[in-house]
Parts: structure tokens; sequence; C-alpha cells
């Protein structure tokens, strides 16, 4: 088993900025995929990066240039630094974690709300 805790989130103004947190412990050696996901009301579920053991972290065409994923295996924890915020960014933001063979697990999720 995996255990995810999102930290970080919080009502920002408009063009502010957040970094959101992932802690994460238990059976950990084999995850070799980590990433965001956001849920907006009303919205599904939607990838907002990933970063994958040896690669270049990947990010959705709405994130591009703003937000930065990166992850401290000694400190254990996955990062999400969000700049340049708007309110389309308002939703709960999830980690997720994916070990070699499939196993998957999530956060509770963290709230962040953009204000105009």
């Amino acid at each position: 088993q995996v255990q995810l805790l999102e930290s970080g989130g919080g009502l920002v103004q408009a063009g502010g900025s957040l970094r959101l947190s992932c802690a994460y412990s238990g059976n950990i050696l084999l995850i070799n995929v980590m990433d965001w996901y956001r849920q907006a009301p009303g919205k599904q579920r939607e990838l907002v990066a990933r970063i994958t053991s040896g690669r270049t972290p990947n990010y959705a065409e709405f994130v591009k240039g703003r937000f930065t994923i990166s992850r401290d295996v000694t400190k254990k924890t996955m990062y999400l630094e969000m700049n340049s915020l708007t309110p389309e960014d308002t939703a709960v933001y999830y980690c997720h974690a994916v070990r070699l063979g499939g196993a998957d697990y999530w956060g509770q999720g963290t709230q962040v709300t953009v204000s105009s």
C-alpha cells in the first residue's frame, strides 16, 4: 500500500502562486509514475502534470509555462509549483501514484480556489 497526503491548497488571488505538496509513504519502492490531477465542480478529473522516473515531466497544455512538477525522493514528497493562477485553475487537486505492475493510489485532494 501507498499513502499520499496533499497539502498547500488554499485561496489565492488571480495572478498569484501556490505550491502543493504530496507526501508519500508505505510501499514506495516501485513507484515509477506520479502525477497531479484536478477536478473542478461539474467537470471530469483531468491530468495536470506527470513525472515519470527517468523521463522529462509532461504537462497539460493549459498549465504549460505556469506550473512545475517536481519530486524530492529524499523527502518522499512531490510538488506542484503553480504560478500565474487564474479562476479557471480553481479545483480540487489530487496526487496520484502508480507502481510498476499497475497498482495506483490517490490522495484525498486539496482545494485550490483562485479569486478574480
